[in-house]
């Protein structure tokens, strides 16, 4: 059950307009990356994990991903502004200046519709674990990218708490990651010798030795290891 709570996680506001500004951060709505990417992706993985602890880690950041959106489209819908003006229409979205009243759509930067292709689910929890880390990751860089392009103190303000907010759930898929180390396609497939052959097809340099692999972990020594303290 979802319930909608009408205050924003946190504030946003714009120092003024900026339509060009609100077509990048269209990005970060509808995009690969977005945040409409990683509620959908997070609430459906967890529909089939088993574990109440980690079920509930998915559906909690999948559920503050929307939150997380939310302040995205508040943040382009004032930054596209008030008012129609054809003269905006070569700086921001077409589509939000002929054809959505200027609220904020469902598309990448360039206008490309978001799609259910962006969402990845495979079942396995240390696959998607793994998916989920990338993901966060890759949506840390595109908002260190539009961070760097923008002077708008409150616009630079949001991007930093999301920003943040990004790097805590990386952590916390981390976390969980290492929880499971032994299930799922971690135990599936053990190590062979065809897993410790390097092929070396860059002669004549060489620069790694064969592989020797390891149950992963993202165990950090100066972090305790208690799990009770996930956060």
């Amino acid at each position: 059950m979802f319930k909608h709570d009408k205050k924003l996680l946190r504030e946003v506001k714009v120092e003024g307009p900026n339509p060009q500004y609100a077509a990048l951060l269209q990005e970060q709505l509808g995009g690969a990356n977005g945040e409409l990417k990683a509620a959908l992706q997070y609430l459906s993985q967890s529909f089939r994990i088993k574990d109440p602890a980690i079920r509930d880690l998915f559906l909690d950041i999948g559920s503050e991903e929307l939150s997380h959106m939310e302040m995205v489209a508040q943040t382009i819908s004032l930054l596209n502004g008030h008012d129609l003006n054809v003269e905006n229409v070569s700086l921001g979205e077409i589509q939000n200046q002929v054809l959505t009243g200027l609220a904020p759509d469902l598309v990448n930067a360039s206008g490309a519709p978001f799609t259910a292709d962006y969402v990845n689910v495979t079942g396995d929890l240390a696959a998607d674990l793994l998916s989920n880390i990338a993901a966060e990751q890759r949506a840390k860089v595109v908002y260190e990218y539009l961070y760097r392009q923008i002077d708008d103190k409150y616009v630079r303000e949001t991007i930093d708490f999301l920003l943040n907010r990004e790097e805590a759930h990386n952590a916390m898929f981390r976390e969980a990651f290492n929880r499971i180390s032994d299930t799922g396609s971690n135990r599936d497939f053990g190590v062979t010798s065809d897993s410790k052959l390097y092929f070396d097809l860059s002669s004549p340099d060489r620069h790694f030795e064969s592989p020797n692999p390891v149950p992963p972990s993202f165990d950090d020594p100066n972090q305790p290891t208690d799990p009770n303290q996930m956060n």
